[in-house]
């Protein structure tokens, strides 16, 4: 079963988060209070490019076991220290196509826009993290492991152990990009 493990924001644009009892998701923005949340793309390498883009990257899902695996190479991570908005366990995340909607506790509804793409303030906050969340498949491809972002379709109250359903979207399924 796919359960949420934790839930954090920040109102600041720091790199770490903050974890909360529960967080509230308002549609079409992301998570209330956070400084990710609105209808255009708030992370400021993007606004430096173009602060009218739409915000795809309202909502940072992480899977707990990427947490598990940093910390048995010895980084000190915990729920919040990568600036995830929801950690999550039992689903995992980086196989999922686009489109794809995270019904989350009674009423949230989240749809997977793409993938986090790792950028060196990982490396700021611990050395050597940004290579450790990055991998190579057998033919060279990058592999992303630093979660994927949503878009929030319904909005609601999402706190640490809510279900997760998964409704995967009509085929042919499009594979996860960066966002």
């Amino acid at each position: 079963m796919a359960i949420v493990v934790a839930v954090s924001r920040d109102d600041q644009h720091n790199f770490s988060k903050v974890e909360c009892d529960s967080i509230t998701l308002l549609k079409g923005l992301g998570v209330e209070g956070d400084a990710h949340c609105g209808t255009t793309v708030k992370h400021r390498s993007r606004v430096k490019k173009d602060p009218t883009q739409p915000n795809l990257r309202q909502v940072h899902i992480l899977q707990s076991e990427l947490l598990k695996e940093l910390q048995e190479k010895g980084f000190d991570v915990r729920p919040a220290s990568l600036g995830e908005n929801i950690l999550i366990e039992g689903i995992d995340v980086l196989a999922l196509p686009r489109d794809t909607v995270l019904k989350i506790g009674e009423s949230t509804v989240v749809q997977i826009t793409g993938l986090r793409n790792p950028c060196l303030q990982l490396d700021n906050y611990q050395s050597g993290l940004t290579s450790a969340v990055l991998d190579r498949t057998e033919t060279g491809e990058i592999i992303r492991k630093a979660g994927i972002m949503g878009i929030v379709l319904q909005g609601g109250v999402v706190k640490k152990g809510d279900s997760i359903e998964v409704e995967l979207p009509a085929e042919p399924y499009q594979a996860l990009e960066r966002v």
